[in-house]
């Protein structure tokens, strides 16, 4: 099965590999099918995945399905969006946002990890 899509799909078995373990920064996108505001912020995730390609990884979990590591990170509000760098969080955005502001933020998050 082939897909276009650019994220990647994190589950609780995949995370450490997955996140943890990557040495691009990760933006996360914490998220569940029933969620409205998850649903609109979705096409900014995945403009965001394609814009980063190669520099960053975006992943999207759904936290129904993966409550481990959702509620490992104190995850009570979706859409919440972390942003990780060398297997810890840097930043956090939490609800609808802006693909700018999303942008913007990984931006950041890659310039730290590159003056290091």
């Amino acid at each position: 099965m082939t897909s276009d899509k650019k994220y990647v799909t994190l589950t609780d078995a995949n995370f450490q590999k997955e996140v943890l373990e990557n040495s691009q920064p990760v933006l996360v996108d914490f998220w569940a099918d029933w969620c409205g505001p998850c649903h609109m912020i979705a096409p900014a995730i995945e403009e965001v995945a394609a814009d980063f390609a190669g520099r960053a990884k975006v992943g999207k979990l759904d936290v129904d399905a993966n409550g481990k590591i959702a509620g490992q990170y104190g995850i009570r509000s979706i859409p919440a969006v972390l942003l990780f760098k060398d297997g810890q969080v840097v930043d956090q955005v939490l609800g609808v946002t802006p693909k700018s502001e999303l942008t913007n933020k990984l931006n950041g998050v890659i310039q730290n990890s590159e003056k290091n």
